[in-house]
């Protein structure tokens, strides 16, 4: 899967911040006004779905956080920066709406088997309102919303919230019918199995991240093959490629040369990969390691704690006036 087009310009990088941010402001007004009419006209269904704007708003404010974290540069201390902090926030998000849809689904069971009326009118009028402003939220982000994997996740929360909403007009204009009475309680649990669906998709992402696995988009034997016939004579092999944070991929391998080159011949070609792999897989940091004998390793994964200088330093070494140097070339990032 190709991710060519991250990158964008400083106006882009601002208009888009303040998309974010209205958007970020108009939901959680919505969140508040649903909290606030759902408990004046005793709707479930507006509860949850405050519970699923505040979804939304947690999305919202991952994508504001990561933008703002990525642009931070590295200390000695976190050399990568802070992009871990928003998988933490992530988790935090997951632990309070599964907490939340609980309780809501349980109220919602008891109120299957004891119903209660509604206030039609406040519930409708907060669900209109409601569905009008996640619609405005994504037409802000629709322009952008496949320039950041943050902002295009926010985006797609934003589109379910929005048939969320939807439901909750529906139970309201059915509220004063016969079956008005069950139509509350069922778009309750209706909205919050798709909250559930997304908390539970967001703490598997989460998960992933912290054991630092390789994003779901990437083959590594098709990205070593078409690296290979990219720049042929050389392949890659030792490969590793996992994720600091979302759309913060990080890669690193040996790269048997195949041929000799001098220091700048390897810059050049080294440059023109990591330009590859940014393009095809969104790799934005890449340390790739250079080899004219071999490591004498060549399985995709390599050998973890296998030590590449130990490989080399007691394999023979070529004639020459350096026969106690290991002859391993220097790693290129």
């Amino acid at each position: 899967m190709g991710h060519a087009g991250h990158g964008h310009d400083s106006l882009t990088d601002g208009a888009l911040d303040g998309r974010l941010w209205a958007s970020l402001a108009l939901n959680v007004a919505i969140t508040v006004a649903e909290i606030i009419g759902g408990l004046m006209a005793g709707s479930l269904a507006l509860l949850s779905d405050a519970a699923h704007n505040f979804s939304d708003v947690a999305a919202l404010g991952l994508a504001v956080g990561s933008r703002r974290l990525a642009r931070r540069p590295p200390t000695p201390r976190h050399t990568y920066g802070l992009k871990r902090a928003e998988v933490i926030a992530a988790l935090v998000n997951v632990s309070s709406l599964v907490a939340v849809t609980a309780v809501i689904a349980r109220e919602a069971v008891s109120r299957l088997r004891h119903p209660a009326p509604v206030n039609q009118g406040v519930m409708l009028a907060v669900a209109v309102v409601a569905l009008i402003a996640n619609l405005a939220s994504m037409l802000l982000l629709r322009r952008h919303d496949e320039a950041d994997v943050n902002v295009h996740s926010a985006f797609l929360h934003l589109a379910q919230d929005a048939v969320a909403s939807l439901a909750v007009v529906v139970a309201a204009l059915l509220a004063h019918t016969a079956i008005g009475r069950f139509v509350d309680p069922i778009a309750a649990l209706l909205v919050g199995a798709g909250v559930l669906r997304s908390a539970l998709s967001l703490a598997w992402g989460t998960i992933r991240t912290l054991l630092e696995a390789t994003p779901d988009d990437i083959d590594l034997p098709s990205l070593v093959s078409r690296v290979g016939e990219r720049f042929a004579p050389a392949r890659i092999h030792h490969l590793h490629v996992w994720e600091i944070g979302p759309g913060q991929r990080v890669l690193t391998a040996h790269v048997d040369l195949g041929q000799e080159l001098d220091g700048r011949r390897i810059e050049e070609l080294f440059g023109a990969m990591k330009v590859f792999l940014e393009g095809e897989w969104g790799v934005n940091h890449a340390t790739l390691e250079p080899e004219v004998i071999g490591c004498g390793n060549g399985d995709l994964l390599g050998r973890w704690g296998q030590s590449t200088l130990t490989e080399q330093t007691t394999s023979s070494p070529p004639t020459g006036d350096h026969s106690n140097t290991p002859h391993r070339t220097g790693e290129v990032t």
